[in-house]
């Protein structure tokens, strides 16, 4: 069911998307990407970019102007990408919230609207990379992140909102983040912190324990300040790295 994994738009935000480049637009509730559509249009790609970043309801129905036939909903349903935001900026897709905060599901589960998730099994299921990609138009999990988070030009709300629904890579490997010769950095064997730290940590504790006299107030600093500093780390990503 979309409803569980699609993001929603404002209506700001899909009249925004009223060029060759990016073409939305809204039948009823529903939100679709249909630039690639522009070009192979039958009526021509400026009938659609007519009603670029609009509600297509009525030329649809409009039969004296152009018949539409079961093809063209067809594409539309492959172009879905999101549902229309109500005024309050909630969303507006069928399944209902309760009292919770969570989506009532097709198969009367409860789903969490912003994430998609009904259970914990559904945070360790591999994700489907092409339907990942095609579904949200967010970040191609088989290419390198970094460049197209870079490049992406996401809206705040559309990032937040993707990010936030979580992604399992499959096999439980990393996603390639840079694709080149940065990509050995970023993971490592639990042995190795250990390997290149101590001792760099040994000769500190020895340069400083010729200013103590008593090697307890030595051990007393070391974990003093391994724990201001732990707490300063956490405190600085908990608040700084995630503020919005």
């Amino acid at each position: 069911m979309p409803g569980r994994i699609l993001p929603t738009f404002t209506l700001a935000e899909v009249q925004s998307h009223n060029s060759k480049k990016s073409c939305f637009v809204t039948l009823g509730e529903n939100v679709y990407d249909v630039t690639d559509f522009v070009d192979s249009h039958p009526g021509g790609g400026d009938l659609v970019l007519e009603y670029a970043g609009k509600d297509i309801k009525d030329i649809l129905e409009d039969e004296a102007s152009h018949t539409h036939s079961e093809a063209a909903y067809d594409v539309l349903e492959d172009s879905h990408v999101g549902f229309l935001a109500s005024a309050d900026g909630k969303a507006k897709p069928a399944a209902a919230a309760n009292g919770n905060g969570v989506a009532n599901g097709a198969n009367g589960t409860y789903v969490h609207p912003r994430t998609g998730m009904s259970c914990e099994e559904d945070l360790s299921k591999d994700t489907d990379i092409s339907s990942d990609y095609k579904t949200h138009k967010f970040l191609d999990l088989s290419r390198p992140l970094f460049p197209q988070v870079w490049k992406g030009g996401f809206s705040k709300d559309f990032y937040l909102d993707q990010v936030h629904r979580p992604r399992h890579f499959k096999g439980g490997e990393s996603a390639p983040l840079f694709g080149n010769f940065l990509e050995p950095l970023t993971k490592t064997a639990w042995w190795v912190i250990p390997v290149v730290w101590l001792p760099p940590v040994s000769y500190g504790l020895y340069l400083a324990s010729e200013g103590f006299s008593n090697p307890l107030g030595e051990v007393a600093c070391f974990v003093g300040g391994l724990f201001l500093w732990t707490l300063i780390e956490y405190i600085m990503h908990r608040f700084l790295f995630h503020l919005d």
